[in-house]
């Protein structure tokens, strides 16, 4: 199972959270699960007027093994208005645009999409059942 929990961040709500929603799905092959502005697609949607996040920005998936990967979707844009990255433990890493990485088994971590142009993000936490 991998449970996300999502909140939105402004630099006026630094170390507030605001529009804070969950979703999960179970460690199963081919389970999705999207973050973006497109509520049609997406479990986890940030607001419509964001627009350094994409319609489909970041896809989870669980693959044949039951490990879940993150995806950053190319967007429409060939530079992307935001940065990605993800946070377990002592650990930090950027995700690249367009790339895919595994998210750790029976963690929990954090994903971060930050705003290149103004002090706001999307924080996504992640916890992974084994």
């Amino acid at each position: 199972m991998l449970e996300l929990t999502m909140a939105v961040v402004s630099g006026a709500d630094t170390g507030a959270t605001a529009g804070m929603t969950m979703a999960e799905a179970p460690s199963e092959p081919g389970a999705v699960l999207r973050v973006g502005r497109d509520a049609a697609v997406c479990r986890l949607v940030t607001p419509e007027d964001w627009l350094f996040v994409s319609r489909v920005h970041l896809e989870f998936v669980c693959g044949p093994d039951g490990a879940w990967h993150l995806s950053w979707l190319r967007g429409s844009q060939s530079d992307p208005a935001s940065e990605v990255r993800i946070v377990f433990g002592q650990h930090q890493h950027p995700v690249g645009y367009g790339a895919t990485v595994q998210l750790p088994r029976g963690g929990s971590g954090e994903v971060i999409v930050q705003d290149r142009t103004e002090p706001r993000s999307v924080n996504i936490g992640f916890y992974q059942e084994v």
